[in-house]
């Protein structure tokens, strides 16, 4: 099907769209910097003034300590144009009511902040807990931990109470770098569901609730910060990136050199993006 997508600049995009939205890792950095046309492109964009915004499936960092981060790179992205999966939890709580509830949050310092921010109580993992957010695979001891969150998820179950489950990044892989990958929270999340489906069988509702792309959150928030006008989503990942924008109705930009890769494009039911592109250096 590759044949028929056809392939774009980014003097293109800028052309035909009045927002750009950009993924992080895949599109602009990989764990071990800037891919190629990323700085260049920022630079663009910030000298122009144009509107553009990072939608990152990510809660490991609040947006102004991920402008630090991406600033060690070469890019200038201000915090404001910094959009994290994160950054909805705190709608979630707020519609959920779960103010005050005690919640056990698997990521770093920063997530637990974005938990607490939105007025979850956060606990270790030994304590009992109400709500599991799973935002980051960082930040904790892997192993020891999901043992512990497993027993407490089997006694609060068993026990007939309720839990409630978060998941704010769907992403499974991740570029960690040149022909590097690496697992994300959304891998964690199917671990967990796959180890309450063979307790509980008949439970159907023991799922996450995921809140990051492809789910419409965080291109409503998009949408919200860019006001009128066409926008394009520039992403790396089929499933997410480009089925979100779709859903969303919104252009979309395949980097190939990415996650998904061409091959994907062919398998049956694969959402196809609006154009393709190897990278952003064109």
């Amino acid at each position: 099907m590759m044949q028929d997508i056809p392939l774009i600049t980014p003097a293109r995009l800028l052309e035909r769209y009045d927002t750009l939205l950009l993924d992080a890792y895949g599109v602009l950095v990989h764990g071990g910097g800037a891919l190629p046309g990323a700085v260049e492109l920022i630079g663009t964009l910030n000298r122009s003034d144009k509107s553009y915004f990072l939608l990152t499936n990510g809660a490991a960092r609040l947006p102004v300590h991920s402008a630090v981060h991406y600033r060690r790179f070469g890019l200038e992205l201000p915090a404001e144009r910094i959009i994290t999966s994160g950054s909805l939890i705190a709608p979630h709580f707020a519609a959920q009511n779960l103010h005050g509830a005690r919640c056990m949050v698997l990521g770093t310092e920063d997530s637990c902040r974005y938990v607490s921010e939105a007025g979850g109580e956060v606990v270790s993992s030994s304590d009992d807990f109400e709500v599991l957010v799973v935002a980051d695979q960082s930040g904790f001891s892997y192993l020891e931990t999901l043992d512990a969150v497993l027993s407490t998820l089997y006694a609060r179950l068993d026990r007939g109470d309720d839990i409630t489950l978060i998941l704010t990044n769907p992403d499974l892989i991740y570029p960690k770098g040149v022909h590097a990958y690496g697992y994300t929270a959304g891998a964690i999340a199917l671990l967990i569901e796959a180890a309450l489906g063979l307790r509980y069988p008949q439970r159907e509702e023991l799922h996450f609730t995921r809140l990051g792309k492809p789910h419409r959150a965080m291109f409503e928030e998009a949408r919200r910060r860019a006001g009128s006008g066409r926008l394009v989503m520039i992403g790396d990942q089929l499933e997410t990136d480009i089925r979100g924008a779709r859903d969303y109705g919104l252009d979309s930009v395949l980097i190939t050199a990415g996650v998904s890769g061409t091959a994907a494009l062919r398998a049956v039911g694969a959402p196809q993006p609006t154009y393709c592109m190897d990278t952003l250096a064109g």
